[in-house]
């Protein structure tokens, strides 16, 4: 399982990474390995105003289908289009290319409430 460092994890199993002024959102490696291969992702518009734990999208796998869930609030500056062509970079890029979305933070103390890579891994070990 990969764990980056760069980024804070969610409970839910998204991460943020701080990119200046806006926070990129992704789904884990855990997660994603979870879900098996991804076909299909649904995202929100831009403009979404989105509060923290708000479902702004869903991901289908092989195996299931997964509400996505926002780590913090804010309004959503742009979308990876290129995952509506190619799903599976969530699953081969879940740090990079398999991105979801970016949002201007409305309270940027949350990003601080999130875990970071050595807590998430403790945290999906007991899981």
């Amino acid at each position: 399982m990969r764990y980056d460092a760069a980024v804070m994890y969610h409970v839910s199993h998204e991460w943020a990474r701080k990119e200046g002024d806006l926070i990129v959102i992704g789904l884990s490696d855990y997660a994603q390995d979870s879900l098996g291969d991804v076909v299909f992702v649904e995202l929100p518009a831009l403009g979404k105003e989105l509060k923290k734990d708000d479902v702004f999208g869903v991901v289908e796998s092989v195996k299931a289908a997964s509400d996505v869930y926002a780590p913090v609030s804010g309004l959503v500056t742009e979308v990876n289009a290129g995952l509506a062509d190619n799903p599976g970079l969530i699953n081969t890029e879940p740090f990079t290319e398999g991105w979801f979305i970016k949002v201007k933070p409305g309270d940027p103390s949350e990003y601080d409430d999130l875990m970071t890579a050595s807590a998430y891994e403790a945290y999906v070990k007991g899981l």
